[in-house]
């Protein structure tokens, strides 16, 4: 699988740490997918500061194209986080030069010659997937836990894996809410229910997964790496709960270590 990831990326600042990873969804998840033995690519902006720097210096390192990442006056994208028993709180988040991010058509042109491509709530271009869908190529969105704002509603017709976050495990609201995203347009639509697996919706049935054990260090990009797996093995003709499978052990590794990778 040869993945397009556009949009946002951030540095994750852990202030109780005083340390900072370079990471943002689409990032992530074009990491997780060369981790996987993959093809990926980032598409997106920068600033030119010292995160910028770090953010394509490292990104490079890990084995993705960052051939159109594009660099800006002005800051890097910046998240501040706090780590308590594992968990990341969020707090403050400065989006810098991604404020005013879209697409070009080189861009478009380059995303095209992928297999897939993934944006998420963040990534400023969801306006972009219905010509990106219509050009031919997959869609994948991340909605995160805000599957209804106007960016996942934007994006939800023209997508065709739509992937979100819920705390409330199996229920049958959870159920009826996933139906009524199906009804708007994707082919496939989970829900990632963190420590009580996911669950998957494909217009006629539900398939639930549970998780891979692990020891839980940081659940910084867990979601991300769940979301890569499941796209990675989606596309080698696996089966739906194949898919999830491979989301939970893929999550499960990223959950062994400290920030996103």
């Amino acid at each position: 699988m040869k993945l397009a990831a556009i949009g946002s990326n951030c540095i994750d600042y852990y202030d109780n740490l005083n340390e900072g990873y370079p990471g943002g969804g689409p990032v992530n998840m074009a990491v997780y997918t060369v981790r996987l033995g993959g093809e990926a690519s980032y598409i997106g902006p920068v600033g030119n500061d010292e995160f910028g720097d770090v953010m394509r210096k490292t990104i490079k390192e890990k084995g993705v194209d960052t051939s159109h990442i594009h660099v800006k006056e002005g800051k890097t994208a910046l998240t501040h986080v706090s780590l308590i028993d594992g968990e990341r709180i969020f707090g403050d988040y400065d989006e810098g030069v991604l404020e005013q991010y879209t697409l070009s058509d080189d861009d478009i042109s380059f995303i095209l010659t992928h297999d897939i491509v993934v944006c998420d709530l963040w990534g400023k271009v969801e306006c972009f997937f219905q010509k990106l869908q219509e050009s031919g190529i997959p869609t994948a969105f991340d909605g995160h836990n805000r599957p209804t704002d106007k960016e996942s509603m934007c994006a939800m017709p023209f997508t065709d894996y739509f992937f979100f976050s819920s705390d409330d495990g199996d229920t049958e609201e959870l159920r009826a809410q996933m139906k009524k995203f199906h009804a708007k347009g994707p082919t496939l639509v989970v829900a990632m229910l963190g420590e009580l697996g996911s669950l998957c919706f494909d217009g006629k049935n539900f398939t639930s997964y549970g998780i891979a054990k692990c020891d839980v260090v940081d659940s910084m990009g867990a979601g991300d790496s769940y979301i890569a797996g499941f796209l990675y093995s989606l596309k080698q003709g696996k089966n739906i709960e194949e898919c999830m499978h491979a989301g939970a052990v893929n999550a499960g590794v990223t959950l062994g270590y400290k920030g996103a990778w």
